[in-house]
């Protein structure tokens, strides 16, 4: 089975902040593993910040951080 990222989404997971909380402003991909394995037990939120949150701990989970820091280096926000 061949799997294709769609790259808009990469794009804008790497480019999406946390919107509040502790680490709000922070890049989802900057958040640590164990507040987003909290949210894992406890449930994400709803909608595109837990999507995004999800794809995040399973991005860290299987050691692809650094796909979404070459994502977010080649391809600045203000070039999306």
């Amino acid at each position: 089975m061949d799997v294709f990222p769609d790259g808009e989404k990469l794009r804008e997971l790497a480019h999406y902040k946390m919107p509040f909380g502790k680490y709000k402003d922070s890049y989802l991909i900057d958040l640590p593993e164990p507040y987003l394995a909290w949210f894992k037990r406890n449930g994400f939120p709803k909608g595109k910040l837990g999507n995004l949150l999800q794809a995040t701990l399973e991005i860290k989970i299987n050691g692809l951080e650094p796909l979404i820091r070459k994502v977010q280096k080649d391809f600045p926000k203000d070039s999306l």
